[in-house]
């Protein structure tokens, strides 16, 4: 059991990353599961899948490499944190690396990019960074 399953998320594929990992396992959540497709769409993962195991379904994720063996998800930043909460409204979601990362916000719309956040005219709960 964790306080921070989004911190433990990023704190997995990090890690995993480093040393190369194929896949990650990791209890799956709504939160989790949305956050994970972002990664997918933006290109830092592979693919995920969702097991149907009871009590708690599975999360498993593939990493992406490049030909060098080098992983395209090099950093993570947690940035709302339980105990400190961060949000910006509609214009004041970040670029992150000069728009080489993602910004993960969670909106009233649902969990999506920052860009995409920007686009709709939304601001929301800044979950997290990715580059």
């Amino acid at each position: 059991m964790t306080n921070d399953p989004i911190a433990d998320m990023l704190a997995r594929l990090h890690n995993a990353a480093i040393i190369k990992h194929q896949t990650v396992l990791m209890p799956a959540s709504k939160l989790r599961v949305a956050v994970a497709k972002i990664l997918k769409d933006e290109g830092y993962i592979e693919k995920l899948e969702v097991s149907k195991d009871k009590p708690q379904p599975v999360l498993r994720l593939w990493l992406k490499y490049d030909d060098k063996k080098k992983p395209i998800l090099s950093g993570v930043k947690r940035i709302s944190k339980p105990g400190r909460r961060v949000y910006a409204g509609k214009a004041e979601v970040p670029w992150v690396q000069h728009g080489l990362g993602v910004a993960i916000v969670s909106t009233t719309r649902g969990v999506m990019t920052g860009a995409r956040a920007k686009r709709m005219g939304l601001g929301g709960e800044i979950l997290c960074y990715v580059w």
